[in-house]
């Protein structure tokens, strides 16, 4: 790798994380086709939709962790939705990833831009905001449409390499009617157990490079961090319409693509 693409590749990531880190997503919405047409339009180099998902899977595991971390001591992190909707992410998102080997790059590309499309329906869907009146702990949700829809967002998630947090989120907000700063601060624990999965099965079939992954990981763990202190303090609603402009942003740019 040349130094520019070290650098616009350490810039992606740390732009990507911050931005994970502030909404509770792990990036890969932002990640995703920022690696894929960066790199190219600046012709410093170009990666196939394969090589872009192998290393956004690296990525969004350690970004992940860092928002986790940033989040810990809130009291925000709702253990039964984490380990409920963690569970089947995990299993989903290693199908998802290992089997991706088996698709085009037309085919990973369609797969993202099918679930960002699905992302961008469910946040401007009119709601009201859930107010936070109980205990983290003891809020109520569908333990069934939780765990069918974790299991279906991971295989999808798993093909891309993302960790599915971008399409999560607003599970957690619309179905399962989650305060949003419960979903933040658990999408990201939630977004860590799906990117082992998605991880392993792209590793096990030599799906990541290395290289850039490494440059992704160290601007990771520098952005979510701060991405998250930062979150905290800005209006849930302003948080939502962040996360909702850069999905739309996102699916125009990708259906763009095939027509």
């Amino acid at each position: 790798m040349g130094l520019d693409l070290i650098m616009v590749l350490f810039l992606i990531g740390f732009i990507g994380s911050f931005l994970s880190g502030m909404v509770g997503i792990g990036g890969s919405i932002i990640k995703y086709p920022l690696l894929f047409y960066i790199p190219s339009l600046l012709g410093i180099g170009a990666f196939t939709a394969t090589e872009v998902a192998g290393i956004s899977a690296v990525d969004v595991f350690f970004a992940s962790i860092a928002g986790v971390l940033a989040y810990r001591k809130d009291g925000y992190l709702n253990k039964r939705l984490i380990i409920t909707m963690g569970t089947a992410v995990l299993v989903g998102s290693f199908i998802g990833g290992y089997g991706s080997i088996l698709l085009s790059d037309k085919s990973i590309n369609l797969v993202y831009a099918i679930l960002a499309s699905i992302a961008a329906i469910m946040m401007f869907s009119s709601k009201k905001e859930n107010v936070l009146e109980k205990r983290v702990n003891q809020i109520e949700f569908n333990r069934l449409i939780a765990i069918v829809s974790a299991f279906l967002v991971g295989i999808g998630s798993g093909i891309v390499g993302a960790a599915g947090a971008f399409l999560l989120v607003p599970i957690m907000l619309v179905l399962l009617k989650i305060p949003t700063r419960v979903t933040i601060a658990s999408s990201l624990a939630i977004t860590f157990l799906s990117s082992i999965g998605s991880t392993a099965g792209k590793i096990i079939t030599g799906q990541v490079l290395f290289g850039p992954a490494g440059v992704m990981v160290v601007a990771s763990l520098i952005a979510a961090p701060v991405g998250a202190v930062i979150g905290k303090k800005i209006d849930t609603q302003i948080l939502k319409a962040i996360l909702s402009v850069f999905i739309l942003a996102t699916v125009i740019k990708i259906w763009f693509d095939f027509i």
